[in-house]
Formats: structure tokens, sequence, C-alpha cells
């Protein structure tokens, strides 16, 4: 199957979905995964498109469209946190992910893309990243104190995070098998974001036979390993088995969401891992621009067929 491109790149640009869809057509695009920025109007607009066989949508990325009662710059993916050990969020959480399921039904699109909340700590991340340009360095020893202070404020908190993130799974999973909806479980970029490398085993053997899979993101892995902690490819050896879909953004250095062949990421190695079905979902983000974008897609259908 070919690639998607994610209307991450340019749904700000436009407040309907006509043209969001047409900008994405003109560079060559048959198909998209929506992103989480979208109100129900621009998602009607789509439906109507998919109707009408000018696109396909392969997959969502919750929360798709926009909760009830915010606006599109606030609707960030853990807007809700599915982590939440405040019950009432949680449940929010919950009901607004089965709306992105129904959408996804609606649209005939296969996959729902997952965030599973955080652990509600400071986040640190943006921290971290001041030592890779500069202050010694990452193997200095601030920063290597800094590594020390995340990884145990995260074990101090994440064991009722991590349940609350089960549960909520627990409830969405039947819920999303009824509607032969897919959940892609996509691996974090902050550091406080569930599940965590090692946490990403935990959620998917326990729904391992269920429609719960692995979606790996290019950037975020290549990110954690630019900054020392996990190699980019363990995920993919570990996980491989789960897995359902990519997206796929190049990095320079700790800048990601770069267009592919914009940054320093060796797409090649992903090919073993990559099967027919594989969802591949083209996710790079504004300032890339339309030539890039459409480089992009030139390069991985190359590379990928």
């Amino acid at each position: 199957m070919g690639i998607s491109l994610s209307t991450a790149w340019n749904a700000f640009r436009y407040n309907n979905g006509k043209e969001i869809i047409r900008e994405i057509k003109d560079l060559g695009f048959s198909a998209v995964e929506l992103s989480f920025n979208l109100t129900e109007g621009i998602v009607r607009d789509i439906a109507r498109l998919t109707e009408e066989k000018q696109i396909s949508v392969r997959s969502l990325h919750n929360y798709c469209p926009v909760p009830e009662g915010l606006n599109r710059e606030e609707a960030l993916p853990d807007c809700y946190s599915l982590a939440s050990l405040d019950p009432e969020q949680r449940q929010k959480a919950v009901k607004y992910t089965k709306i992105s399921i129904d959408t996804a039904f609606r649209l005939k699109a296969e996959a729902v893309v997952l965030h599973c909340g955080r652990v509600e700590i400071p986040d640190r991340t943006r921290e971290l990243c001041i030592f890779y340009h500069n202050n010694g360095g990452l193997l200095s020893a601030p920063a290597l104190r800094l590594k020390d202070k995340m990884c145990q404020e995260r074990e101090e908190k994440i064991s009722g995070h991590l349940d609350a993130a089960l549960k909520s799974l627990e409830e969405l999973v039947d819920y999303a098998a009824r509607l032969k909806v897919k959940l892609g479980i996509e691996n974090r970029f902050y550091f406080r974001e569930i599940p965590s490398f090692e946490e990403m085993a935990k959620v998917l053997e326990r729904f391992q036979g269920d429609n719960v899979f692995y979606w790996h993101d290019t950037g975020h892995a290549q990110f954690w390993e630019n900054l020392g902690f996990w190699r980019h490819l363990d995920y993919l050896e570990r996980y491989q088995q789960y897995l359902l879909g990519l997206h796929l953004h190049d990095i320079k250095g700790i800048q990601d969401h770069l267009a592919p062949g914009a940054g320093d990421f060796d797409f090649s190695v992903l090919k073993s891992y990559i099967k027919k079905d594989t969802i591949k979902t083209l996710e790079a983000h504004y300032p890339a621009g339309p030539r890039e974008i459409v480089r992009a897609r030139e390069f991985l259908e190359g590379l990928y067929g």
C-alpha cells in the first residue's frame, strides 16, 4: 500500500476539509491520516469526500474530531489522559477516544493511533535537550544527574498511572473490536508519557490476541537514541510482531517532524520490518513546504514500493 499524508501538515491553514484534502491530493496522495486538530465540521467535509471516492482515510490520530468544548489549539492528544488518576478526566479520555473510534468506523479507516496518557510529574525532556547542544554534553555530570532524577521521579509515580492506562484500554478494546477498528499504541516523545520502551511490552502482551498493536514513530524513536536512552531499532526488533503502522518523519539532532530526506535518519533500515499491509504515514510538520513533501513521498515510495 502507498504512503498516506497526515493532515497535521496543513490542517491549521484551513477551516474546511475540502481545502485540506485538495492541497494533499495536488501533491499526489490518495490517502491520509486525520490528525488530532480537526473540528467535527472538517471531519464531515472529509467524510463526504471519502463517500465520493476522492480520498481514502487509512488512520486517525486520537482525538478526532476535537473534543467538545475545546478549540483546535487546545485539543492535543493528551488533553485528556487515558492514564489519569482522576476518574472524571480518565472517563472523558475514554469517551472521546470512543468517538474517534466511531469516526474511524464512519470513514472506513483501519486504525486509530493512541497516546496512552502520562505520569503526572514535571516533564524534563526539554531540560535534557539543552545538554544535547551545550553544557558539556549528555555525558556531563549535570546531564547524568538530570537523567537519574527523571528516571527516579517516573519510577515513583508510574504504577498507578500505568494501571489507569490499562484500565482505559480494557474499556476500549471490545468497543473498537466490534467496529473492526484497530488500536495503534504509539511510542512517545516526552519522557513522562506512557508507554515507555519497557512499558510497551506490558501493554502489548496484556492485550495480545486483541486488536491492540504497535505504532512506530521514527522521529520519536531516533530522538531517544540521540539522547542516549534506547536504540531506535530496539523498538522494531522487540515489537515487530505487533507492528501496525508507522509515522515517517525525519530528524536532525533532536529536531523531528522534518520531511523524510531533510534530516539524518536512514529510512532504509526500516525496510525489513515493513510488510505489505503496514500503514505508512508521512508525518512532516510545517515549515516543510509542498516541494519537500512531494520529494519525501517519491523518496519513500521508491524505498518501500
